[in-house]
């Protein structure tokens, strides 16, 4: 176990095949979070007619490490090749799959840092003040 962000992860044994990187186990309430979390977002990778090629992949370990949460749109219409591209992204990127609905799959995969990042400007940004913009809470006056 290894906490990070808030939640408690679990890498599962890696597989047999030497070239991928365990996929991360959450429980039922962190995943559930995260789903409530991945609602409102867009899909950020959408996958053309190359399919799952390693410039996609590439793509999606650069949303993954930006965003943490990320959703993707695949446009195969069998559920059986969905769901291979859906284990196959979380397989070779270390992430958690959390949902698949429809042609959308959400992934996360936690940032390695402590949650502390630097930003354009180079000071340093704290997890919570990251998603509020970093400024300063306004002050209200009473009248």
């Amino acid at each position: 176990m290894r906490p990070t962000g808030g939640f408690v992860y679990w890498v599962a044994p890696q597989t047999t095949e030497v070239t991928s990187m365990p996929q991360l186990l959450l429980s039922p309430r962190e995943r559930q979070l995260l789903r409530a979390r991945a609602h409102v977002l867009r899909p950020v990778v959408l996958l053309g007619a190359a399919g799952l090629s390693d410039k996609v992949m590439h793509e999606i370990d650069r949303a993954l490490a930006a965003h943490e949460l990320i959703k993707i749109k695949v446009p195969a219409d069998a559920r059986e090749v969905r769901a291979q591209i859906f284990d196959d992204i979380a397989e070779k990127l270390n992430a958690a799959k959390i949902q698949s609905i429809g042609k959308t799959i959400v992934l996360f995969r936690p940032e390695a840092a402590s949650g502390e990042k630097e930003d354009a400007g180079g000071s340093m940004i704290h997890g919570d003040d990251e998603r509020r913009g970093a400024r300063a809470p306004s002050k209200r006056t009473k009248r």
